[in-house]
Formats: C-alpha cells, sequence, structure tokens
C-alpha cells in the first residue's frame, strides 16, 4: 500500500535538454525530506513534450538515484494503449515499484473504452497500477462503477484522484471488496481527502515544500490532526500560488528559488508572469523556505 506524500517529481531543463544533473539534486532533497514515494514522467514532469528515450531515461535514473529508499511509481500513461503498454513494461523491467496510468486524453473514450484499455494494460504486465483520473486535463471521468470493476483486476491497486469531488472515495470505497489504494491528485483538499478514508497525496507542492507536506502525512498517521490542520493552513497559499498558471510552471520557478534548478518548460508553456512569481515568492517567503 501506497501512502503519505509523494511528490510527482518536475523535469528540470537546461537549455531545452532533460538536466540530469539537477535531477539527482531534486531527488536526493525530496528523499532527505521525507518524501514517501516518488512519481516521474507524470504530467506535473511534462510528460506530454519528453520524447520516448527521454522518457524512459528518466525512469531509469530515478530508480538508479532512489535505489529503494522510497517506492518509484513510474508515469507510464498515454493515450494510445499500445505506448502505454511499451511505457509500462519498461517500467517495470526497470525495477518501478508501480506504473501510473492517466485516463486517455483528448480521445474520449467511452465508460467501456475506458476498461478496455486498462484491462488490457494490465494484462501486458505484473507490475502494479494506479489508475490516474483526471478529468480537468483528460476531459473523460472514469465512474465509479468503471473503477469498481477494474478494481478486481489484481494488479490495478488504485487509483490518484484529481476529481477534486471529496464524496468520491467514499462511494467507491463502499463498493469495493478488496484492498484499493486510494491517493489524491488534489494538494489543496488532500487533508480532507485523508478524511474521507484516503492513504496520501501525490503531490505538486512536495516539490518545492516536502517536509512540510510530509510532516502533514505524519501527522495525520499518528492521529495528530490539530497539527495536521495547522500545516495544512500554512500551506494553503503556496498550493494556490503553484496553481496560479499551468502546472508546473509555478512549481519549477518555486525550484528555481530553492537552487534545485532552472525554472525552464517546454513549449507550449512558457514562462510564468511577474504577478505570478511575486505570488510564488512571497508564499515560499512566508514559509521561511527562502
Amino acid at each position: 500500500m501506497f501512502f503519505g506524500s509523494i511528490p510527482a517529481v518536475i523535469t528540470p531543463f537546461k537549455d531545452y535538454e532533460v538536466d540530469y544533473i539537477s535531477l539527482e539534486k531534486i531527488i536526493s532533497h525530496l528523499i532527505i525530506n521525507g518524501s514517501n514515494g516518488l512519481v516521474p514522467c507524470g504530467t506535473t514532469g511534462e510528460s506530454p513534450t519528453l520524447s520516448h528515450l527521454e522518457h524512459k531515461k528518466i525512469i531509469e535514473e530515478t530508480i538508479r538515484i532512489v535505489d529503494k529508499q522510497v517506492p518509484v511509481i513510474a508515469g507510464t500513461g498515454s493515450n494510445n494503449t499500445a505506448e502505454a503498454i511499451d511505457f509500462t513494461k519498461h517500467a517495470e523491467n526497470s525495477g518501478a515499484d508501480a506504473a501510473l496510468v492517466v485516463t486517455p486524453y483528448y480521445n474520449k473514450p467511452t465508460q467501456s473504452g475506458l476498461y478496455a484499455h486498462f484491462e488490457t494494460i494490465a494484462n501486458s504486465v505484473k507490475i502494479p497500477i494506479i489508475i490516474y483520473n483526471i478529468p480537468g486535463r483528460s476531459v473523460i471521468d472514469m465512474s465509479i462503477d468503471t473503477m469498481v470493476k477494474l478494481s478486481k483486476i489484481d494488479n490495478i491497486i488504485g487509483v490518484k484522484d484529481a476529481t477534486n469531488d471529496l464524496f468520491r472515495p467514499l462511494l467507491t470505497m463502499a463498493n469495493i471488496n478488496n484492498d484499493f489504494c486510494f491517493l489524491s491528485g488534489e494538494d489543496g483538499t488532500a487533508l480532507a481527502f485523508l478524511a474521507q478514508g484516503g492513504h496520501g497525496c501525490i503531490s505538486v507542492t512536495a516539490n518545492v515544500a516536502p517536509r512540510l507536506c510530509s510532516d502533514l502525512h505524519q501527522a495525520w498517521r499518528e492521529k495528530n490532526i490539530d497539527k495536521a490542520q495547522d500545516l495544512n493552513l500554512k500551506l494553503a497559499k503556496l498550493h494556490q500560488s503553484l496553481f496560479l498558471e499551468s502546472s508546473p510552471g509555478p512549481a519549477k520557478y518555486a525550484a528555481s528559488l530553492l537552487g534545485l534548478c532552472r525554472s525552464e518548460t517546454r513549449l507550449p508553456l512558457v514562462e510564468i508572469d511577474e504577478n505570478t512569481k511575486k505570488s510564488v515568492f512571497d508564499s515560499l517567503k512566508n514559509l521561511s523556505l527562502i
């Protein structure tokens, strides 16, 4: 079972190329500061702009650097089922602990198509698979009925829920008999998601405030509700700042202020505007992170 604060790791670039030196610095920073797992090559890692070779090398390098200190959940999704199978097989063969597979964006499959997509991927590998349901980026929303049906496949073991619907985890749990991992994909409501039965959060904010995010989850597991709520309130403005523009632009700017990497993104994402920069800077300063 995966739990706690799991950063969706940003992919650092230098002059349009993947900056593997900074990647190692980022990963070490995240582990030292208590992260409970890492997700390379997710949406926050700008996976749509990575070549296949880059995608696979980042997964391999992350696994190498982590060296089993925490679980690695490799982003392997695609709107092309065959491509998703290729990425997922690669992650399995490279030693990843699980694969995060997003619902197929743009294609707009029916619920039957969604089931067939994930069933086909799951049947092609043995690695545990976490479904990533994010209607805001994929347009489609996996229904609870489809999720329950997919949960009966042995190696489909959980969901990253980025619907921001806090009733959904309860309704899904009520219909799933086996152990199933519920991870939030929304930083601003992560604590509320835990209160609804969730196990953790695959987080953007944890890239730049890993210790605070980790401490929040640790406090929740220790039933120190007051501390968890206090940390949640402290993080609120940072959460807001990191989503003023398309992620991971603000998060990468924050990482640059921390000296972890450049703020560079790949097109079609561009440099964030000055007002967003000020908000990110102020949020980090208020938390004494800079």
